[in-house]
C-alpha cells in the first residue's frame, strides 16, 4: 500500500509539471519607438504654448523662473514671481532631455547625445541657437536603442503581450523593447542660477562642467551662445551627479564620490576620492562638510538607505564622520543650517545640521514621494512625484506656499 501511494503521488506531481509546463505564461510590455525626422524635432525646439506635467525630473532655477525637466521630453517654464501662485508659461519640446542649466540669456540642454545652446532673453519665446551632435555619445537612447541617425525618438507606443514562461527572453527585440511586468516595481526675489542636487550639468563663471557615465568635460563660454569644450578628463565609472562649491567640483558616482580642483578651470584635476558601497549617489557640499544619499531598490547595487556625511575639512583626505538611516533618499540640499533631505516614498525631512554628528529632524511631511530640491532664500522648491511644491521655511518652520498638479 504505501508503495502504491508513492506510485500515485509520482503521477499525481507529473501531471501538474507537464499542467504547469503547458499553461505557465508571462505577461510583457513592449513599448515600441515612435520616431519623428530630425529637422522637424530642430525646427520645433523653442518655446511652445505650457503643457500638463506628466513626470517631472531635474530643476534649475533663474531669476524668477523655473525650468523643470519633463524626463525625455523637453523643458517647462514657469512663472515664478510669486511662489504661493506659480505659472506654467510655456514648454520647450526637446526629446530625450534630462539635464538643464541657464547662465544669462542662455540655456543648455541635451538632447539624448547632443547639447542644444538657447537664446532665452525672452523665456516665452526661445530659440535654438546651436546644436552639437555626439557631445555625450554614452548617453545613448532609451534602453540602449539605436535608430537612424535622421531619425529621433519622440515617444513610444505601449501594448502588453503574453507568452508561454518557456518562450521567455531578456534580449531587446528587434522592432520593441520588452519589459517584464512580473519584475516592475510599484513674491520671490531674483535668484542666482541653481541646480538640484541630481544634475549633471554644472555651470562655475564661464565654463559649464558636464559628466557622462565616466567622463567629466569642460565648456568655455566666453561666447555663451558658442559653448567651445576645451577639455575632456576620464572620471571614473558610474558618475551620476555634479555639485560646485568654489573651486571644487563634487563628482557623485555609484560608487564613491570624487573631488575634482578647478582652481585652473579648464582643466579640472582629481584631487581625492570617498569610496562607499554601490549605491545611487548625489552630494552637496559646503565648507567643511560633504552630505551624500544612498538608496537601494535601484539598478545601483545592493547598499543601505542612508545619509552619509564626509569631514571635507582636509579636501585631500575625506573621512566619514556620520551615518544616518534613511527611508529612500534621493535628492538633498541645504541653506545654512538646514538640511532638506527627499526621502522618496518616505517623503521630504528638514534637518537642524549645525551640528552634523547630531542632526535634529525638525520636520517630516510625508504622503508625497519627493525626488529633488533647491533652497534658496527661504523658498524650498520640491519635485515630487505627483507635483511641484514650494515651501516656506522662515524661523526654521515649513509651511506649503503651492504646488503645480501633476496629471498623468
Amino acid at each position: 500500500m504505501k508503495k502504491f501511494s508513492i506510485v500515485i503521488l509520482g503521477c499525481l506531481l507529473f501531471s501538474l509539471q507537464a499542467c504547469l509546463k503547458d499553461k505557465l505564461t508571462r505577461t510583457y510590455t513592449i513599448l515600441e519607438p515612435i520616431y519623428q525626422s530630425r529637422a522637424i524635432v530642430e525646427s520645433n525646439i523653442k518655446s511652445n504654448p505650457p503643457k500638463e506635467i506628466q513626470s517631472p525630473g531635474k530643476i534649475f532655477i533663474y531669476g524668477n523662473y523655473i525650468f523643470l525637466n519633463e524626463v525625455d521630453k523637453g523643458i517647462h517654464i514657469i512663472d515664478n514671481s510669486n511662489p504661493s501662485s506659480p505659472v506654467a508659461k510655456a514648454f520647450i519640446d526637446i526629446p530625450g532631455n534630462v539635464d538643464i542649466a541657464v547662465k544669462g540669456n542662455t540655456l543648455y540642454a541635451d538632447m539624448y547625445g547632443d547639447l542644444l545652446t538657447m537664446d532665452i532673453s525672452n523665456p516665452l519665446a526661445s530659440k535654438m541657437v546651436k546644436l552639437q551632435r555626439d557631445v555625450f555619445p554614452e548617453r545613448n537612447y532609451t534602453n540602449g536603442f539605436m535608430p537612424d541617425r535622421s531619425q529621433i525618438i519622440v515617444g513610444w507606443t505601449k501594448r502588453d503581450t503574453t507568452v508561454p514562461a518557456s518562450s521567455v527572453s531578456n534580449r531587446i527585440l528587434t522592432g520593441g523593447v520588452f519589459f517584464d511586468m512580473m519584475a516592475a516595481s510599484s513674491s520671490a526675489p531674483a535668484t542666482p542660477g541653481l541646480a538640484g542636487s541630481m544634475a549633471r550639468f554644472a555651470l562655475v563663471n564661464d565654463y559649464l562642467y558636464a559628466v557622462d557615465h565616466h567622463t567629466l568635460k569642460c565648456f568655455s563660454l566666453t561666447n555663451a551662445f558658442d559653448p567651445q569644450q576645451i577639455s575632456s578628463v576620464y572620471a571614473g565609472w558610474d558618475i551620476e551627479t555634479i555639485f560646485p562649491f568654489k573651486d571644487k567640483l563634487f563628482l557623485g558616482s555609484m560608487g564613491g564620490v570624487f573631488i575634482y580642483d578647478i582652481s585652473n578651470p579648464a582643466n579640472p584635476v582629481i584631487e581625492s576620492n570617498f569610496i562607499h558601497a554601490r549605491a545611487c549617489d548625489p552630494v552637496i557640499a559646503d565648507n567643511n562638510y560633504a552630505f551624500v544619499t544612498l538608496r537601494t531598490g535601484t539598478t545601483c547595487g545592493p547598499s543601505n538607505d542612508e545619509l552619509q556625511i564626509l569631514d571635507i575639512a582636509n579636501l585631500r583626505y575625506p573621512k566619514l564622520l556620520k551615518t544616518y538611516a534613511m527611508n529612500s533618499p534621493h535628492g538633498l540640499t541645504k541653506d545654512h543650517d538646514l538640511l532638506f533631505i527627499c526621502d522618496g516614498t518616505g517623503g521630504l525631512k528638514m534637518y537642524d545640521a549645525s551640528h552634523v554628528s547630531q542632526l535634529v529632524l525638525k520636520k517630516r511631511i510625508t504622503g508625497f514621494e519627493t525626488y529633488d530640491a533647491i533652497a534658496w532664500n527661504n523658498n524650498l522648491i520640491v519635485v515630487a512625484k505627483d507635483g511641484l511644491y514650494q515651501f516656506d521655511y522662515t524661523a526654521g518652520s515649513l509651511t506649503r506656499k503651492s504646488k503645480l498638479t501633476i496629471n498623468r
